[in-house]
């Protein structure tokens, strides 16, 4: 497993490697121009010693000036000890020569040679060797390519010091925010973080951050209440089973009424594995299972499938259906039979006696097709609105369908719409409860 870098290490050290690299190139291009600026001079100290030389020798008329030109060399290369002069003649004659030195000769020389015309004579011409010694700028250049390289060793250890030290402030108001994320508990999971000391660039991740905690808030307290709801749940049906079964032991009993008691179980047995069963489901759609799609033609013929399903209990609520529209695409014909079905025994709990049940099918651009029932019957009140798809959620107004009705049936609607890349929705105004979902007719998520 790879370990986690540090960020003010990281950054410190690449910081240095940065600064080093800048000053090395500044330092380079110092040393370079040094270098040539200094070449530069030693051939122009060549250049004008040559036309010194070539006036000297210019001066002279005959051989027999001869001794007066080297006296006058001599003059002249006294204080130039760093120059030194070959004069020759015809047949390589030696002339003139500065007298050498008594040290090695230098590593370090630059030469030009050059030819005078003889002053004695047209026809020939004399030959001069002059050198330089630039051992003294060598040295020189070496201090400084030394100089050069320490000032931007020590440039890029200062500046990785102050750069680790601005980076561990930079972060204290991140090690902040941990500090607070690290306080938080399931007690108080909603509380948004302290962002105000944060830097402009970390604001937004402080804002989706405390957007988080407030999900996860919704979440976990959605998650009590559905544990304390699924216990109630249970607990009614159970207590019932056991009440009814000790009763049923406390003394000898025929046979029809044993029978009776055992049906009575029953029915909450199936009432029980009803209710897992529904769990169960809701758990899958939770992991992110996909519907089973398979071609439909027709969206109106499934809904009128389920309005004869429901036909008695229908009679029963004094109501009718009335189905409208019609589309037509691939999905799960079994899920969608059952949403429908969950949304017109909803509807016919509520409706008043007498009313309509609006069914609708339409399509409803780009890709989605939406599926809504409307019943006339008591509003729903805002607050309640949003939370209806919530897993045993019911309005105070539904509590009394309790014994029916276990909370779960809107939350499979909104789990089946996920499914089919939809969601759901509801609305109730002027009287008119209209609940229902879009799904996706190509599969695509919208």
């Amino acid at each position: 497993m790879r370990n986690p870098r540090s960020l003010g290490r990281w950054l410190s050290w690449w910081l240095a490697v940065q600064t080093f690299i800048g000053l090395g190139f500044v330092c380079v291009v110092v040393y370079v121009a040094t270098s040539l600026n200094f070449s530069a001079k030693q051939a122009e100290e060549l250049r004008h010693k040559q036309e010194v030389i070539r006036h000297l020798v210019r001066e002279i008329a005959t051989p027999e000036d001869l001794p007066s030109l080297r006296h006058k060399l001599d003059d002249f290369f006294i204080g130039h000890a760093d120059l030194k002069l070959r004069l020759t003649g015809d047949a390589e004659t030696l002339l003139y020569m500065t007298p050498p030195a008594s040290e090695p000769p230098p590593a370090n020389l630059r030469r030009i040679e050059f030819e005078i015309p003889s002053p004695w004579s047209g026809t020939t011409v004399l030959r001069a060797e002059l050198a330089l010694d630039s051992s003294s700028d060598a040295e020189l250049l070496r201090k400084l390519a030394w100089t050069l390289l320490a000032s931007a060793l020590a440039g890029a250890v200062l500046v990785s010091a102050g750069g680790a030290w601005l980076v561990r402030r930079a972060l204290l108001p991140v090690r902040d925010l941990a500090r607070q994320a690290a306080a938080l508990s399931p007690e108080n999971v909603g509380q948004p973080l302290d962002g105000s000391a944060q830097a402009k660039e970390l604001q937004p991740l402080v804002a989706q951050f405390n957007a988080l905690l407030v999900r996860l808030d919704n979440a976990y307290r959605q998650l009590e209440g559905f544990n304390a709801d699924v216990a109630h749940e249970l607990r009614t049906p159970l207590a019932t089973l056991i009440g009814e079964t000790e009763l049923a032991l406390s003394r000898e009993r025929g046979i029809p009424e044993l029978r009776d008691v055992l049906g009575s179980n029953l029915e909450d047995l199936h009432r029980l594995a009803g209710l897992v069963n529904d769990m169960l489901f809701l758990s899958k759609a939770d992991r992110g299972e996909r519907a089973r799609r398979s071609p439909v033609g027709s969206l109106a013929a499934l809904a009128v499938e389920v309005v004869e399903f429901h036909d008695a209990a229908l009679q029963e609520a004094g109501v009718s259906v009335r189905v409208s529209g019609d589309s037509g695409g691939d999905f799960d014909a079994a899920l969608l039979r059952r949403a429908v079905s969950n949304l017109l025994a909803n509807a016919t709990r509520f409706a008043e006696r007498g009313s309509i049940i609006d069914l609708d099918i339409g399509a409803d651009p780009p890709g989605l097709v939406r599926v809504s029932v409307s019943n006339v019957g008591p509003k729903i009140s805002a607050e309640h609105l949003p939370r209806l798809f919530d897993r045993f959620y019911r309005a105070d107004r539904a509590r009394e369908h309790g014994d029916t009705n276990h909370g779960l049936g809107l939350a499979i609607v909104a789990a089946i719409a996920r499914m089919h890349g939809g969601t759901p929705f509801v609305r109730s105004t002027g009287g008119t409860t209209t609940v229902g979902f879009s799904i996706s007719v190509s599969g695509e998520r919208h």
